[in-house]
């Protein structure tokens, strides 16, 4: 793969709209540890978050930010060393907690939470290796 300076290095990445760009650019640094790397006029960034990135729009193009918190049209899941320390700095920033960080049975520990636009996270921390079918899963084609 060709690698350039202007665009986040992985596959996969979200573009979040966001009625102000700047003030969720901030906001999200302090409340999920967000690091800017790129910024594009007042309508755009480019964010790391953990192994990956995000981008924060504006709402040009069609999009637009979540409206009412009625509909959950999407969740964006990072990985995170900490998940419980992370949470705090969530809930001190201001996020909407909607599920303290709890055990999964599938080997994640996992908080949910709502950023100042209305976005759906879910933060998560590996806490135990489990097969699939340890838990009612299936192994379809192994990592």
């Amino acid at each position: 793969m060709t690698s350039n300076r202007s665009a986040p290095p992985f596959g996969v990445v979200p573009v979040l709209t966001y009625p102000d760009v700047a003030a969720a650019v901030d906001w999200l640094a302090t409340a999920f540890g967000t690091k800017e790397r790129v910024r594009i006029d007042d309508h755009r960034a480019q964010l790391s978050l953990g192994q990956g990135a995000v981008i924060v729009a504006d709402a040009t193009f069609g999009r637009g930010a979540p409206t009412d918190g009625s509909l959950v049209t999407h969740a964006v899941m990072v990985r995170v060393p900490d998940v419980d320390g992370h949470h705090r700095t969530a809930q001190a920033a201001g996020a909407v907690i909607d599920s303290a960080p709890h055990d999964l049975p599938f080997g994640e520990r996992q908080y949910m939470a709502v950023d100042l636009a209305g976005h759906h996270w879910t933060f998560t921390e590996t806490i135990a290796d489990r097969a699939p079918e340890e838990w009612g899963g299936a192994t379809v084609q192994p990592w």
